[in-house]
């Protein structure tokens, strides 16, 4: 059976580089098998749901190249999560409690205080029609529970292994709000089982929901999926990764000009046994995707090595490949090839890009030098060629050789102490700029 996945984030803030491990891995698992990927919005949270924050995370799946088969909302289905309650009320696995948030939360510090789980007590299914009709003239709403069986369930996890929870020390989890608005639980397995989700990827944050998810779905007549809770992501510190503070977000990481390829390559890998290694298509990350490669430990997001990545990723990629997220306007491959082989982040070529056509006052370090070496510059058409017979005619001319030679040239045609090679930069600052700063004009 080809693997049916989703990624199903909450539209309440922007994705960090967690989530987008997350995407990926639901990707690869999908295009391993030839199956299908789903972006799902969880967005029945209406209140902290935003346009806003829909539109980053389908931008940012596109900005790595995570393109989804099929796209859902939760919101435009609200109706089909209320014909799955009906159903879990009519066979008594869906029942009302009426307590208030703070008669909930008095409960469970007795609970504590006497050493016990923290468990609902059911205390709701004890109600009486007189209890109820009570409530309800106080003008209580009802939250409705989903009435666990007090028995182990057990799974097989792609990445934990053998995995099990006994409904008796769960509590059973509220499924509908006294305002009468979902939450995660119903909505989520409703999907998976309409969908025809084979697997669910996800963090290990939500391994404690998995057994009252499988009874859900058995409930509603359907057979669980497989699951695969992945640790979860922290800084190279161990620190936490935040979406809603922005922490390691992946538009934080765009405006760096980072290559996707090279987030992709180092979060395919981090947790696994492979080594991290440059790949340049996801099709070569999915032929390398294998559930036993995946470890429990937890793996740590490093900036600094996700840099070296895409410094080794930018110094070999073509202009085509560069081209839109360059954004340079007139920019063409020569002043690619020229600079690339010199960049730490992608927007540094815009530095260089001023340096060759745009106005730099001169760094002149010995006057008479750079002016004796304006005059001996070669006419007719510059290229790579050009910079070598012009400093060896200044050479010749001037006796100078070496550091004496090269550097204060560079000095004045670029205002940096280095750079990429000047045979490469220099046709492309052209004859009369690079006379005019050798004279110590900016130009």
């Amino acid at each position: 059976m080809s693997p049916v996945v989703r990624f199903a984030p909450s539209p309440t803030g922007l994705l960090h580089v967690g989530n987008a491990r997350v995407a990926l891995l639901n990707l690869l698992c999908a295009r391993a098998g030839g199956g299908t990927f789903i972006l799902r919005l969880d967005d029945t949270d209406l209140e902290r749901s935003k346009a806003e924050f829909a539109e980053a995370i389908e931008d940012d799946l596109r900005w790595l190249g995570l393109d989804w088969d099929r796209l859902e909302r939760q919101s435009a289905r609200l109706d089909r999560y209320a014909v799955a309650a009906e159903r879990l009320k009519a066979s008594g696995r869906l029942y009302p409690c009426y307590e208030t948030p703070d008669e909930l939360d008095l409960r469970r510090k007795v609970q504590l205080g006497r050493g016990l789980p923290p468990v609902y007590d059911r205390a709701a299914l004890k109600l009486s029609a007189d209890d109820i009709a009570r409530y309800e003239a106080e003008g209580r709403k009802p939250h409705w529970r989903f009435k666990l069986e007090h028995q182990d369930v057990r799974w097989d996890d792609c990445v934990r292994g053998a995995s099990h929870y006994h409904g008796a020390n769960l509590s059973d989890p509220v499924l509908i709000r006294g305002d009468g608005s979902f939450l995660y639980t119903l909505p989520s397995v409703v999907d998976d089982i309409e969908f025809g989700v084979t697997h669910v990827i996800r963090g290990e944050d939500h391994v404690t929901n998995t057994a009252p998810q499988i009874q859900l779905f058995q409930a509603l007549g359907a057979t669980p999926p497989a699951f695969a809770h992945l640790p979860l992501l922290t800084g190279a510190s161990g620190e936490g990764l935040s979406k809603r503070l922005g922490s390691g977000s992946l538009k934080d990481l765009r405006a760096t000009g980072i290559h996707p390829m090279a987030l992709n390559s180092l979060l395919a890998k981090l947790g696994t046994s492979d080594a991290i290694e440059i790949r340049h298509t996801l099709d070569e990350l999915a032929a390398e995707f294998a559930w036993d490669k995946f470890g429990r430990g937890t793996p740590k997001f490093d900036a600094a090595e996700l840099e070296r990545l895409d410094a080794r990723l930018m110094h070999t990629a073509s202009f085509a490949e560069v081209r839109e997220r360059l954004g340079i306007a007139g920019a063409d491959e020569e002043f690619w090839l020229a600079v690339r082989g010199n960049l730490n982040h992608l927007a540094e070529a815009e530095q260089w890009w001023a340096i060759c056509r745009q106005q730099l006052t001169p760094v002149i370090e010995d006057a008479g030098f750079t002016t004796a070496a304006a005059g001996l510059l070669p006419g007719g058409a510059w290229d790579h060629a050009t910079w070598g017979a012009w400093t060896e005619a200044v050479k010749q001319a001037t006796g100078r050789k070496g550091k004496a030679l090269f550097h204060p040239l560079r000095l004045a045609l670029t205002g940096r102490e280095n750079g990429p090679e000047l045979k490469t930069l220099l046709p492309l600052i052209g004859p009369d700029r690079a006379r005019a700063r050798l004279m110590g004009e900016t130009a």
